[in-house]
Order: C-alpha cells, then structure tokens, then sequence
C-alpha cells in the first residue's frame, strides 16, 4: 500500500515531530517506508527519517506492506498531513 502525502508540518519532519512520528510509527506491525528524492527510509528509525529531512511542502512517499498496512498508511499520513 501506498500513499503520496504532502508535508504540512510547520517545521516539516525534524526534531521533536519526526521522534513522535517514528514513536507512532513502531505501534504498527507493517514494515512502513518513507521517500523522498529517490531515497527511502524505515520509518520505524528517527535516524532515517532525519536523514531525509522532509519540510514544509515537499511531497514524500509513504509505503506500508503487512498486517495493519492500511492503518498505518492512515495514521501516519494524517500525522505528516496534519500534525496529528
């Protein structure tokens, strides 16, 4: 499963919200990626999602494969989409 999602944190995916995402991230069982710029991070990593550094308006890719893939596609795009 697979959603494309626009950034809409003020501050993007860094610091403080990428640790709350990546806390969220590891409730899930599915193996979620997140990408950005050809390059893809395990989202369930706060150094991988650092590392791409997305910002206020890029568009990532968000990829989920297993049990939960719809909810965790669901959850966390509503947390890059809208903070929560």
């Amino acid at each position: 499963m697979e959603k494309t999602v626009t950034v809409q944190l003020r501050d993007g995916l860094q610091a403080r919200p990428a640790a709350l995402f990546v806390q969220e991230a590891n409730r899930f069982h599915s193996h979620v990626t997140l990408k950005k710029d050809g390059k893809v991070a395990n989202v369930k990593s706060i150094m991988g999602v650092m590392s791409l550094a997305p910002g206020f308006g890029e568009q990532v890719i968000l990829t989920a494969d297993g049990p939960d893939e719809g909810e965790a596609i669901a959850k966390l795009s509503a947390i890059i989409e809208n903070g929560h």
